[in-house]
């Protein structure tokens, strides 16, 4: 039997996802378009980055990583953009290209999404409207970028990206969300991973939007299905189209989305922890994570064959990196997990070939409002 939060509890849960940080002062960075970090290459190579997420001046936060996962602060470059200095309360606020030369980060005070070289120093490159309001959440594949607006009416967009740093709006391809995004309560847009589907979680509404994507790039019209679960927030991908989502009730799901059919496959599986609203896979699709924003926890999960999902420490609890969880990520080899907190430090862990995870250290103090998380 499924055992959801309700009621008071639930909304403290969903909450404790858009919980809004405390802002420490640290000085917002002038927009430069030639501001860079880590010259020599180092810091970019094999890094995670976050975004400060400021009224004053967003700016993306780096951390060199070191080939044992452990990780140094390498200093900021601004977006040129503005944060909200509040919780942006999604998943997928930056995202790295495939090749990992450009960073993709939404600046929802501004509107906009910045662009930045990740190669041989991190440097922004450009800045673009997001051609909606409030920006949370983007994605990639190949050339096309997609972003995910919170504000107003909502949508999702997709602009075409070249190797150049640039980007162009894809005619044709705004969609909108299944009602007002105040509404709906977006959290997250993402690609499968085919590249065939683009999927939104909707937390005011339990839905689940799925929109296909044409051979140019064009989101197609939304079909919208209930969530196995309460409160769909942040989700991914493994290699064959299963989707695996995070509910902020207390729960983690699991669907097949192979040729656009969608499939529960694990309802709303059971985590002991109040407000999983950040959810990885790893490299493998061997386990999946969730980050447990109510306690400071994160829940490991088995995958099994056919993307069925069990917990992989029977009282939910894989690791307690403590209050404030905000989202996860994986480097690029999934040797390594990292994990956000709301007052600023990175917490790192060495991935075990059983799943559990090994502390390694924590690094970075930062604004209270620090929102995405990625590696490389």
């Amino acid at each position: 039997m499924r055992n959801y939060i309700t009621g008071i509890a639930l909304l403290a849960a969903l909450a404790a996802c858009n919980r809004d940080g405390v802002d420490t002062g640290l000085p917002g960075v002038a927009a430069d378009r030639s501001s860079a970090i880590g010259a020599d290459g180092d810091a970019a190579r094999s890094a995670v980055y976050t975004l400060t997420n400021q009224t004053s001046g967003n700016a993306v936060a780096i951390f060199a990583r070191a080939g044992n996962g452990t990780l140094t602060s390498a200093g900021t470059v601004a977006t040129g953009g503005t944060g909200t200095g509040a919780s942006l309360g999604s998943q997928g606020a930056l995202a790295l290209s495939e090749n990992g030369r450009w960073l993709y980060a939404v600046n929802a005070g501004s509107n906009d999404v910045s662009i930045l070289r990740a190669e041989h120093g991190v440097v922004l490159v450009d800045r673009f409207s997001s051609l909606g309001s409030m920006p949370i959440s983007l994605t990639v594949r190949d050339h096309l970028l997609y972003v995910l607006n919170a504000g107003g009416s909502g949508n999702i967009t997709g602009f075409a990206v070249d190797e150049q740093g640039g980007a162009t709006p894809i005619s044709g391809s705004t969609q909108t969300l299944s009602g007002a995004a105040a509404a709906v309560g977006p959290a997250e847009v993402a690609f499968s991973s085919d590249g065939r589907w683009l999927v939104v979680t909707e937390k005011n509404t339990n839905l689940i939007d799925v929109y296909p994507v044409g051979p140019h790039g064009v989101a197609g019209p939304r079909s919208s299905h209930p969530a196995a679960g309460v409160t769909p927030f942040g989700f991914a991908f493994g290699n064959h189209n299963d989707l695996f989502t995070s509910e902020a009730a207390g729960t983690a799901s699991s669907y097949d989305l192979d040729h656009g059919s969608f499939t529960v496959v694990s309802r709303a599986v059971n985590t002991h922890h109040a407000a999983p609203c950040w959810l990885v896979v790893s490299k493998d699709e061997h386990f999946a994570y969730t980050a447990n924003a109510h306690d400071g926890t994160i829940s490991g999960f088995v995958i099994r064959p056919g993307g069925a999902l069990s917990l992989l420490d029977a009282n939910g609890t894989t690791a307690t990196p403590g209050a404030g969880n905000l989202d996860l990520a994986f480097d690029h080899d999934g040797k390594y997990l990292y994990q956000l907190r709301s007052s600023g430090p990175i917490t790192a862990y060495r991935v075990e070939r059983d799943g559990h995870l090994s502390f390694l250290g924590v690094a970075g103090s930062m604004p209270g409002a620090v929102a995405g998380l990625a590696a490389r």
